[in-house]
């Protein structure tokens, strides 16, 4: 489901000397050099706090040039600090969304916290990762509510994403089975918590379902394959398994792999039982 994420390279308070350097002489330098002080410091808040917006307060001081700092992102020049940041955070080498799991490479950049509420964190390169267009869609504006504080889990500093952090659960009758993700058991109750959250308000669930119900008729199909080579299926699908855990056991196809042979209902199932036919 998401993938941890190695931080950029680039200093999240360096960024912001560079771009006040940068402004010098130009029409915002009184503005930008003035805030500089304060800017780092509520960069540094949020580097603290891990990004969580239970604790990093906007700026409404900022406000009234809030497309100052927008304009840092949405027209940057290429030579720019800001420019080459950028150019590096897009020119990654992800093959899955690390905010859902799914494969293919995201085109888009995301504010974990959002630039329209945060226009001070619009350029910190601690704050923007990779994202697909359909999880970007899914999370908007939103950060938290009265009953979770942080919605979203932080590819950056929410570091137990690097183990599996759902599980799925294939039900029964297995001719036509119906698929459940949850939290997996053994995290801690904080952390199942936030991947409640996170696959909720991504609304990564209902993406999940169509996946897994198209991966199980592959998964019929190639099993109906192996009965005939006389291939054993246990074995193989361990294999398909392992050759799926790179770059993320939240990989949606590792965790349907995992789901199946954790299963020995539906491993009997696929070895032994009569197999419905999807063309």
């Amino acid at each position: 489901m998401v993938v941890s994420l190695p931080k950029p390279t680039v200093c999240s308070q360096q960024i912001i000397d560079m771009l006040v350097a940068e402004r010098q002489g130009g029409k915002n330098a009184v503005f930008f050099k003035g805030i500089s002080g304060e800017w780092k410091r509520r960069v540094a808040i949020y580097i603290a706090r891990a990004g969580s917006p239970e604790f990093v307060a906007e700026w409404p001081d900022i406000q009234p040039n809030k497309n100052s700092f927008l304009n840092l992102y949405l027209t940057p020049a290429d030579e720019s600090a800001q420019g080459r940041m950028l150019a590096t955070l897009r020119d990654h080498q992800l093959s899955l969304c690390p905010a859902c799991g799914e494969a293919g490479s995201p085109n888009t950049l995301d504010h974990y916290l959002p630039k329209g509420k945060f226009p001070h964190l619009c350029v910190t390169p601690l704050n923007l990762f990779p994202m697909c267009d359909a999880c970007q869609q899914a999370k908007g504006e939103k950060t938290g509510d009265g009953h979770s504080a942080k919605f979203f889990i932080h590819p950056y500093f929410d570091v137990f994403v690097a183990q599996q952090v759902v599980t799925l659960k294939i039900e029964s009758p297995f001719e036509t089975p119906t698929f459940t993700l949850s939290p997996r058991k053994g995290l801690l109750a904080l952390q199942a918590a936030l991947v409640e959250t996170h696959l909720r308000e991504l609304e990564i669930h209902d993406r999940y379902v169509r996946f897994f119900r198209n991966q199980y008729r592959r998964l019929l199909r190639l099993v109906g394959k192996m009965r005939i080579s006389k291939l054993p299926i246990r074995e193989n699908l361990k294999l398909f398994q392992e050759n799926v855990s790179d770059p993320s056991p939240n990989s949606w196809e590792h965790i349907f792999y995992g789901a199946v042979l954790a299963d020995d209902g539906l491993m009997h199932f696929l070895e032994h039982s009569e197999l419905p036919r999807f063309l």
